[in-house]
């Protein structure tokens, strides 16, 4: 087992594309990500309990949210744990390239993880607004849903462009050509910053103001919402490019 050092170096050398990805997770989330792959492959743990104590973590505050008055010190430790859930969740598969453990267990694992986190935590913020908050009106309840809605056909929609235009490509064999995709634009990267999980989780320190943190997570509900149409319209053209080529 190498130094903490040399499992940095490899981890550098064994990231995923850039491409599609914002600047928060390029910059912050990954090198975070890759320092804990690091300490759990000192550990010895597997990619799978990688992934566990990112739910851990995640679930844990997202419960918190739902049972617990909201207050300020409340959204700082919501805000940290969601931090180091989302970590944990890009160490998972840096480790399972580094030690060569991945497989479709693992992935199947990381994605029910990630879809649960995209379903509890707009049902915590519809129970804390229930449980816990004067709302100006009873429409608010709404919010959470039509945000969860969003969060989840885009999850879904995402997974399904990814797995369908592998196997349009696969179809075709290897002497076709896939159309080329553009290169890695930080300009695009700094545009996806909104539509980031873990610039989402921003919002969680305001709940020790409850108004404030209604008007922050309304304005990422109408952000995400816009991104949806936009991710749903791009996916569909490619699928349809990789369809007629």
């Amino acid at each position: 087992m190498g130094s903490t050092g040399t499992v940095l170096r490899e981890l550098r050398g064994a990231q995923k594309s850039a491409k599609g990805v914002s600047l928060y997770s390029r910059y912050v989330n990954r090198p975070a990500g890759r320092v804990l792959a690091a300490g759990a492959y000192r550990a010895g743990m597997t990619p799978n309990q990688v992934t566990l104590t990112s739910a851990l973590f995640t679930y844990g505050a997202l419960a918190s949210v739902a049972l617990v008055e909201p207050s300020w010190t409340l959204g700082v430790l919501v805000w940290a744990a969601l931090a180091v859930g989302f970590a944990f969740d890009s160490a998972d598969g840096q480790l399972a390239r580094l030690t060569g453990r991945g497989g479709p267990d693992g992935e199947w694992l990381d994605h029910v993880v990630d879809c649960g986190k995209l379903l509890l935590v707009h049902a915590a913020v519809l129970i804390s607004f229930y449980r816990f908050n004067e709302l100006p009106s009873d429409a608010w309840l709404l919010l959470p849903l039509g945000f969860q809605l969003a969060a989840v056909v885009t999850f879904c929609a995402g997974l399904l462009r990814e797995q369908l235009g592998k196997a349009a490509v696969s179809a075709r064999g290897p002497s076709w050509a896939a159309p080329a995709s553009a290169p890695v634009s930080r300009v695009r990267a700094a545009a996806l910053l909104p539509a980031d999980y873990g610039v989402f989780c921003l919002v969680f320190p305001l709940l020790g103001a409850p108004g404030a943190f209604r008007a922050g997570y309304a304005a990422l509900a109408v952000v995400h919402t816009l991104f949806l149409g936009l991710f749903l319209a791009k996916w569909f053209r490619e699928l349809k490019v990789l369809r007629a080529g």
